[in-house]
């Protein structure tokens, strides 16, 4: 731009400079214009001017407006098509006879379902244990020199997670069913209601970096299996998480309306029962979300390559995955505090309730006592 700038200016100072006329009659007189001076092959001293002529579509303007390149990359960001990925959490623990008692956590049989589509299962590329990846192919993988490039565009994938979530790329809202229910008949513990989320990954072979945020979607320059593996993982987890929430949300709300009638009544009317069994609903959310789902767990496809890491990294960012288990970890100590207090109250009621059976026993005696006392005096000796 400023070649283009300084040839303008150049052009403008010799329409405005005034050149005064030759005396010398051999010189004809559109030779004194500067433009000739420069270009002219006609005079005796021959100048070559390193500034590129300026065209005259720009002739009336001073400054040269080059193209917005930023412009054209979100341009580009709209026009690429967006791969849809959506997360489901199917099942988790399974309640069983007696009625509304909690026995186990509800998982996945990866085993069962790999045996099942064996056809499908993408070769695991790292040691985890805890998920399958499956790829449905509607058209032939494409050829590439030494290597068989499957291309995500034409196949459907799916991610499963043994602690019941399920990550699906590239599938239509009419073929979600057919694919969950592949899941279920491998699933235990199945929720009325699953939970769901939306998310999106572009592919854009011209990125200049691995990948881009967007605000809905994550824009990667290659979108390949362990790609899908990292962002179904952050997914799968999230999905979970939010569950979880919604339980210790339940429990925080119960406790809640506890404390509110026993600011109107002064005492409060649950069992021990009930307690112990809050009390277990608590720990087993906190180690579901530790062990189970692995929170903490970092991908080993992560810590081996940096593109990945910056995928994970990112995700787990823009899912605030860190913040909500924060949150989770907040409201679970509030919790564990009214349920300490409310362990203290029933165990103060235990101890009165001896404490009246004591009295109650001494009472007793006494009046036995007396009464062999007054027996004893009223005989007549003989």
């Amino acid at each position: 731009m400023g070649r283009w700038r300084a040839s303008l200016i150049l052009s403008n100072m010799a329409r405005i400079i005034t050149i005064p006329k030759s005396t010398n009659p051999n010189i004809s007189p559109h030779l004194l214009n500067p433009h000739r001076l420069l270009l002219s092959s006609n005079s005796t001293n021959r100048f070559f001017s390193a500034l590129p002529s300026p065209s005259p579509i720009y002739d009336n303007d001073f400054y040269y407006r080059l193209p917005n390149f930023d412009a054209l990359d979100s341009k580009q960001d709209l026009d690429t098509p967006k791969i849809p990925i959506k997360a489901y959490f199917l099942c988790t623990r399974y309640v069983g006879p007696p009625v509304h008692e909690i026995h186990d956590f509800g998982s996945i049989d990866l085993k069962s379902m790999h045996a099942e589509n064996s056809s499908n299962v993408v070769p695991p590329t790292s040691r985890s244990s805890n998920y399958i990846a499956l790829r449905f192919c509607n058209f032939p993988s494409k050829t590439t020199g030494i290597r068989i490039e499957e291309n995500v565009s034409c196949c459907h994938y799916m991610v499963v997670f043994q602690y019941g979530s399920a990550v699906l790329f590239n599938v239509e809202d009419h073929e979600i069913e057919f694919y969950l229910e592949i899941v279920r008949r491998h699933a235990s513990g199945l929720l009325p209601e699953m939970r769901k989320d939306d998310y999106a990954v572009k592919e854009k072979p011209t990125l200049i970096e691995d990948m881009q945020g967007g605000p809905d979607y994550i824009v990667l320059k290659n979108l390949d299996t362990d790609s899908i593996r990292i962002i179904g993982s952050v997914l799968g987890q999230s999905i979970a998480l939010d569950y979880f929430v919604s339980q210790v949300d339940g429990m925080v709300e119960e406790f809640t309306d506890i404390n509110r009638g026993m600011e109107k009544t002064g005492t409060f009317t649950m069992k021990r029962k009930k307690l112990f069994q809050l009390v277990g609903k608590a720990n087993s959310n906190l180690a579901d979300v530790i062990l189970k789902v692995g929170l903490f767990d970092r991908s080993e496809i992560a810590w081996r390559d940096a593109k990945y890491s910056q995928i994970f990294e990112y995700l787990r960012d823009e899912y605030e995955v860190t913040q909500r288990f924060g949150n989770l970890d907040f409201k679970l100590k509030f919790v564990e505090h009214n349920i300490h207090f409310l362990q203290e109250v029933l165990q103060n009621r235990r101890s009165d309730l001896l404490e009246w059976c004591i009295i109650f026993l001494l009472s007793i005696e006494n009046i036995i006592s007396v009464y062999e006392i007054v027996r004893e005096s009223t005989v007549v000796p003989m």
